[in-house]
């Protein structure tokens, strides 16, 4: 059995995280850009293929709940073995469907791969390292998921320009064949000693509660379904959380301990890091299409705008933990979130004449926005939690990043489409106009959502930035 102690480690197991989540981040936006040529060969519209990329998020969101338990009872190598392999079997799946519908059901298996691999793979880092590192090794890991989706759509249109759409998934079979290898060399086994019972009736209300809403917010979206129905159905999805969270307020062993959000740091790092999501979640999923479907630009020069993204991601990750020390968790977050914001909202000045370097720029803005954001939110979960919890803490803050991802996406198509009305997709002036108002719309759900920081202490998180902390599991989780 691998440990934390065994040589090379530490070293070592920072690297195959962010490689395994380089690849999931890469796969659930790999597609984007190939949306319209997908759309074009399966003879469906651009946005009615958006089940496509939501289905892996969905089954991202449904399966991250009970990878924690998978991980506490079977060990976190097996499981993040096992996810590995799932995910680079259901790549290959993909890459062979022949209609939209097998597409679905291969992306569905393909979420529920990375649904292990991501919460389990972040767990290992939490219990390897201490806290006092955990800023900078959680930075380092980050970066990876971060240039994944950015990438995505660079990667995906230039496959599509040179070969075909169905190449875009083949990309992750050698990723996944290394993958496997260095977990056999470089990841430690932790397991509970004592595992927790599977909340069987917590996974069936929370699971068909988040997988009702994220169906309602995509299909309000093509107007399937009548006002009344529509409204029965969000009543019900609501109903099903609520039950859910009832119930883990009442069971000794919840699926998500709910409990944990009396910690406030955890609570606003999760809470407003929802918020914040849903603001950001459509932009790899609109961007892509504002280039081609708008602007008119082929699939590899779209893909290539969203590149300065993962550029900039690159370039400021070393800055982070700088400036969080210089200027503290509370003011970055708000300021950070704010600016994140205005800068999305600043794509709605574009159009046909802009020039290219101006859109780089804004690309450039966003990428380094999104890349303090996360740094700064996904360590920030664990500042007060107790080595107990950071499992369980592990698992929520993955099933709520998921589910705001996947509800902002579905979010920013709906907007898109609710802005469009009934005008063709193939109406340039009009593609421009709907996604310059949706574009706006979560620009100023981001500036909003910056809010929910303000209710950061200005010490908080300091055990992270401060070189001489304590170690994970030696403090109290602070609740007020």
């Amino acid at each position: 059995m691998t440990t934390a102690s065994s040589p090379g480690v530490q070293r070592y197991l920072p690297w195959l995280v962010g490689l395994v989540l380089f690849m999931e981040q890469l796969d659930s936006t790999i597609v984007n850009t190939a949306v319209p040529t997908m759309a074009r060969s399966l003879g469906v519209t651009p946005l009615s293929l958006k089940a496509i990329v939501t289905s892996y998020i969905l089954a991202l969101a449904i399966g991250i709940p009970v990878s924690g338990w998978l991980a506490d009872r079977f060990g976190t190598r097996k499981v993040f073995t096992a996810a590995v392999a799932i995910f680079t079997v259901a790549s290959i799946m993909c890459g062979l469907a022949l209609n939209a519908p097998m597409l679905v059901v291969a992306r569905i298996l393909q979420g529920l791969g990375a649904a292990m691999m991501t919460p389990v793979g972040r767990l290992a880092i939490v219990r390897t390292f201490p806290r006092s590192q955990l800023l900078d090794k959680m930075n380092f890991v980050i970066i990876p998921a971060l240039i994944g989706p950015l990438l995505g759509p660079t990667v995906g249109g230039l496959i599509v320009h040179w070969w075909s759409w169905r190449e875009i998934f083949f990309v992750n079979v050698p990723v996944g064949i290394a993958a496997l290898w260095m977990i056999r060399h470089h990841m430690p086994d932790y397991r509970s000693d004592a595992p927790r019972p599977l909340d069987v009736t917590g996974l069936i209300l929370f699971c068909s509660g988040a997988a009702l809403l994220s169906w309602l917010l995509e299909v309000f979206g093509e107007h399937r379904l009548d006002a009344a129905a529509s409204t029965l159905l969000l009543l019900l999805s609501f109903a099903l959380l609520g039950a859910y969270a009832w119930h883990a307020n009442r069971s000794a062993a919840p699926l998500l301990n709910l409990r944990l959000f009396k910690v406030r740091t955890f609570r606003v790092s999760v809470g407003g890091g929802l918020l914040t999501r849903l603001g950001i979640g459509g932009l790899p999923f609109l961007l892509p299409l504002f280039y081609q479907l708008g602007l008119g630009f082929p699939a590899w020069q779209s893909g290539l705008l969203m590149a300065p993204s993962a550029v900039a991601a690159m370039v400021v990750k070393a800055l982070a933990p700088h400036l969080l020390r210089r200027f503290g968790y509370r003011r970055m977050l708000t300021v950070n979130t704010v600016f994140m914001g205005v800068v999305i909202g600043l794509f709605a000045l574009v159009d046909r004449s802009t020039p290219i370097a101006v859109i780089v720029a804004l690309a450039f803005l966003v990428g380094s926005a999104n890349s303090i954001q996360f740094s700064s939110m996904n360590s920030l979960a664990f500042a007060d939690i107790d080595d107990r919890s950071s499992s369980m803490a592990n698992t929520i803050a993955s099933s709520m990043q998921q589910l705001s991802m996947s509800f902002g996406l579905a979010c920013g198509s709906l907007l898109a489409g609710w802005y469009l009305g009934g005008l063709p997709q193939t109406d340039q002036v009009a593609v421009i106009q709907a996604l310059h108002a949706a574009l706006l719309t979560l620009g100023a759900a981001t500036i909003v959502s910056s809010l929910s920081f303000w209710a950061l202490k200005p010490t908080d998180g300091h055990a992270l930035i401060d070189k001489s902390a304590a170690p994970v599991g030696t403090r109290e989780p602070a609740s007020n």
